[in-house]
C-alpha cells in the first residue's frame, strides 16, 4: 500500500496503516504526522518526509525506515523492531526503549535514552551518527546508547549533565574528550577491545544502513560510562 500523508490528519494516516495487510506500507509527503506504526508486529513502514511525535511507540517487531527527520519520542516504549532514520532525530528519541534498535544517521535532541530499560530477554540499542543534547541517558536503566559522532572532531558529542540518574545500561562515547560534568553515579573508561566487541554489531548495522566506513568507527578511541551504584540516590531516603 501507498499512502499520500500531504495534510491528511494523524488518526486517519494512522487507521489506514493499521487496516493495511500488505507487507510493506509506503508514506508519502509525511509532514509531522504523529504515532505512525504504534504498536505495530510486522512487515515495514517506509516514511518519505518528517515523521512525528512518538513514531513507532510500543513498536513490536515491525521495521521502520525514515527518509527524513523523525520528531520527538521516536521508539518511545518499544519493545522490538527496528527504526532507521536517514536525518536526525527530535528530543527523547528512545524514551523508555526496553528492546529493539533505533539507527539515527545524525543528531538526536535533549533526554536521548531517558528511562532505556532492558526487559526479560530484550535488550534496547540506541545509535547516533552524530552527537546527542543534554541528558543523555537520564535515568537510563539498561541497554546500550552509542554515540558515534560523526563530525564532531572527537569534541562535544553528548551535551550537559550526559547520565544523569543511570542506574544500568552502558553509554559508549566516540570522542577525545569526555563531557567535563559527568555525575558523580557515573563511572568513565576508554573502550578495551572487549568493549568494543559488545558494540561492533551495532556500528555494521550502522554502516551497512547508511554507507559509513566501518573500519574508521572500529578503530576510533571510544569512552564507556556505566552507573557505579544501583542506587544512585541512596543517601537521599530516610530509610535504605
Amino acid at each position: 500500500m501507498k499512502i499520500q500523508a500531504d495534510l491528511m490528519h494523524f488518526q486517519k494516516l494512522n487507521e489506514l496503516v493499521k487496516s493495511c495487510t500488505d507487507d510493506t506500507v509506503e508514506i508519502d509527503n509525511c509532514i509531522g504526522q504523529r504515532y505512525i506504526a504504534a504498536g505495530r508486529k510486522n512487515g515495514k513502514v517506509i516514511i518519505n518526509g518528517t515523521a512525528g511525535n512518538a513514531l513507532g511507540a510500543y513498536l513490536d517487531g515491525c521495521d521502520i525506515i525514515v527518509n527524513g527527520n523523525v520528531q520527538e519520542a521516536c521508539g518511545d516504549t518499544m519493545n522490538k523492531g527496528t527504526i532507521t532514520v536517514h536525518g536526525s532525530a527530535g528530543d527523547a528519541a528512545g524514551y523508555a526503549m526496553r528492546g529493539g534498535t533505533v539507527y539515527i544517521k545524525g543528531d538526536s535532541g535533549y533526554r536521548t535514552g531517558i528511562h532505556m530499560k532492558s526487559y526479560m530477554e530484550h535488550t534496547p540499542v540506541l545509535v547516533i551518527g552524530g552527537k546527542a543534547g543534554s541528558f543523555l541517558g537520564e535515568y537510563q536503566a539498561g541497554g546500550y546508547i552509542i554515540v558515534l559522532g560523526i563530525g564532531c572532531n572527537g569534541k562535544d558529542v553528548a551535551g550537559r549533565f550526559c547520565g544523569t540518574g543511570m542506574h544500568g545500561g552502558r553509554i559508549y562515547l566516540r570522542c577525545d574528550e569526555l563531557p567535563w560534568d559527568l555525575p558523580p553515579q557515573v563511572k568513565a573508561h576508554q573502550a578495551a577491545p572487549e568493549d568494543i566487541a559488545e558494540i561492533k554489531d551495532y556500528i555494521l548495522g550502522y554502516c551497512e544502513r547508511f554507507g559509513t566506513d566501518s573500519a574508521e568507527l572500529l578503530s576510533a578511541k571510544y569512552f564507556v560510562l556505566t552507573p557505579d551504584t544501583k542506587n544512585p540516590y541512596k543517601q537521599l531516603y530516610t530509610q535504605n
